[in-house]
């Protein structure tokens, strides 16, 4: 399959970022330019401009790039030395910095690491000339003009070198594609994206809010959150137990030498809280939860005949993610993780690895997230941030590899996409969207064992070193909420619905009787909510379907006459009356089986 580094879609809008790029320096011959990529559905490019954009601009700008392309501009590579690039570039203060970076090597263009020798060069097409090793068109005429816009995504702020200590810029999103009829498809599915934001939606149903006194970044999960997080909870618990594992429960604070030893503290330092200093000696907020596990292990030894032992926590972690990558429950800085760690033999190694594969599809099959793609993340051989030897890293691929082999996943194997301390398996769900994210996630780790001189006695009588998996299902329960959401635009399965019947009674009178058959349901296991405001019916059933509940039930004389009730699907769909028993039968047998259907 073909790289996206490498179609042609890519050098669209690489070439496109550029055309840009002129256009606002037309507008604003003061202005500053920094970097300007593709990214994965478009591009951007950021700018230190004189004052902030209004809507016109964007429309003249938008315009004027269509211009520049008609014109028929091609692009023009030059290799230069970094003296004739800081000639080229003596009044652009961000491309000096990076000229600099090229010169002493390590970094591209971007500023990012590389381990590539640096080569200088630049691209102009009419009167722009830019710092980039490219790849572009040829010519601006294969840039189609009628399938590009710059308005898709509002203008942001985006910090200098991503460092909030630094200038703070404006970043200009955009997308190219090579048909007017790909990029109305494209906005169709960004209209679509922005109906299912997981920000909106989590407010309409009242399933969480942020505080400004709180903090950002902190979530604070209100009774409907709290209840659909308690249900994804408990059916993991449950599948859990049932494959042996066993819960355990760690602090949110300990000593910053922990983390020293596992080697997470310096290697994650900048995404750490500070420690702070209790009775002489240094503590943090917990980063991650598999040292304290190995130290639950550790407490005591293990024969051969102990393991595999599997422990399992909802752990909650705290990370520092910098202001402006804040987003919603994607991005947060306290999140909890169904983290999980196996310690094995190495005989072990393989079973267990695809007895966890085996509880990802279970689980993420039973959320209807079908629609999804395996990578296996070894390290990047050029790069130095990786611990242990090159023998247990091939090791641990192996294991991985023979594991998903063995389960006929369809897989790519990628570098640099491994932990520090150990490759692993990814599990990338595609919504109904076809968005990707990245979600379960499971680890071959030799090296931790190791730094911790864990050991257990083999049938042998003599002392061993256990392998660690690491393993996460959702990931993050905060970012795995947010995925649910967009995913079903709010409108959860039944089962995992926070209110899953509406009961609406179609006068005072009814109220009585509507009470009566919530206590049946609520007897059945049902969450049951009964409306009874002084609003119409119309009205009530709006407000029910808004809520995104799975069923309406609405009562009136006939219904408390015959103990029947009248079921409406939050699709609309009118199931007429019902005898109330038959309704619970239906309901609880549904979310019994956590089916994805309501009839």
């Amino acid at each position: 399959m073909e790289r996206y580094q490498d179609s042609k879609l890519y050098r669209i809008r690489h070439s496109t970022a550029h055309v840009m790029a002129q256009a606002v320096l037309e507008k604003f011959p003061q202005a500053k330019i920094a970097i300007g990529p593709p990214i994965e559905d478009g591009f951007y490019y950021d700018f230190d401009l004189p004052r902030p954009l209004t809507d016109e601009d964007l429309a003249g700008i938008e315009a004027r790039m269509r211009d520049i392309i008609r014109e028929g501009h091609d692009f023009v590579r030059k290799e230069v030395s970094a003296d004739e690039a800081r000639a080229l570039f003596h009044d652009q203060p961000y491309k000096l910095e990076l000229i600099d970076g090229l010169e002493r090597g390590g970094v591209d263009e971007y500023g990012e690491k590389t381990d590539e020798a640096p080569v200088i060069s630049t691209y102009t097409q009419d009167s722009f000339e830019d710092l980039c090793r490219g790849p572009h068109v040829a010519n601006t005429r294969e840039i189609n003009p009628d399938a590009l816009s710059i308005t898709f995504k509002a203008p942001a702020g985006a910090y200098w070198r991503g460092d909030e200590n630094r200038e703070m810029l404006t970043r200009i999103y955009g997308t190219a594609w090579e048909t007017a009829e790909q990029l109305e498809e494209y906005l169709a599915l960004l209209e679509e994206a922005r109906k299912r934001d997981h920000r909106v939606i989590g407010q309409q149903l009242g399933l969480f809010t942020f505080s400004q006194l709180v903090g950002k970044g902190l979530p604070l999960w209100k009774p409907n959150g709290a209840i659909l997080r308690d249900l994804l909870e408990r059916f993991l618990r449950e599948v859990q137990i049932e494959r042996g594992y066993e819960p355990v429960i760690t602090p949110h604070i300990a000593r910053v030498a922990l983390y020293e030893k596992s080697g997470h503290y310096p290697y994650y330092k900048d995404s750490q809280y500070s420690p702070f200093e209790v009775e002489g000696d240094l503590f943090m907020l917990k980063p991650m939860n598999c040292p304290h596990h190995i130290h639950v292990y550790k407490d005591d030894l293990h024969s051969y005949r102990d393991l595999p032992m599997r422990m399992a926590e909802f752990g909650t972690v705290y990370r520092y993610e910098k202001s402006g990558e804040l987003h919603g429950l994607t991005r947060v800085r306290g999140f909890t993780q169904d983290d999980a760690h196996i310690f094995c033999t190495p005989e072990q190694l393989e079973d267990e690895f695809v007895g966890v594969i085996d509880l990802v599809e279970s689980i993420l099959n039973g959320l209807g997230l079908n629609d999804r793609r395996a990578r296996v993340g070894i390290r990047d051989p050029q790069s130095d941030k990786y611990v242990g030897s090159d023998e247990v890293w091939e090791q641990a691929a192996q294991a991985i590899i023979a594991a998903a082999t063995r389960k006929g996943l369809d897989f790519t194997v990628e570098e640099g996409e491994a932990a520090f301390y150990g490759p692993k398996l990814d599990f990338i769900v595609r919504d109904a969207l076809k968005r990707e994210w990245q979600i379960s996630t499971i680890q071959v780790d030799y090296n931790l064992p190791a730094r911790f001189e864990l050991e257990y006695v083999g049938e042998d009588n003599e002392r061993h070193q256990p392998i660690m998996i690491h393993r996460a299902l959702y990931g993050s329960m905060e970012r795995f909420v947010a995925v649910l959401i967009e995913h079903y635009a709010g409108a959860f399965p039944a089962w995992l619905a926070p209110v899953q019947v509406a009961l609406i009674p179609v006068a005072d009178r009814h109220i009585a009787y509507a009470q009566d058959v919530a206590n049946i349901l609520h007897s059945k296991g049902l969450r049951v909510q009964v409306d009874d405001s002084n609003g119409r019916v119309g009205g009530k059933i709006r407000a029910a379907t808004q809520q995104k509940i799975p069923w309406m039930l609405v009562v009136g004389d006939r219904d408390a006459a015959s103990s029947t009730v009248s079921v409406r699907l939050r699709s609309g769909e009118d199931l007429g009356a019902q005898p109330v028993l038959a309704f619970a039968d239906l309901a609880t047998r549904l979310v019994e089986s956590k089916s994805l259907e309501l009839a």
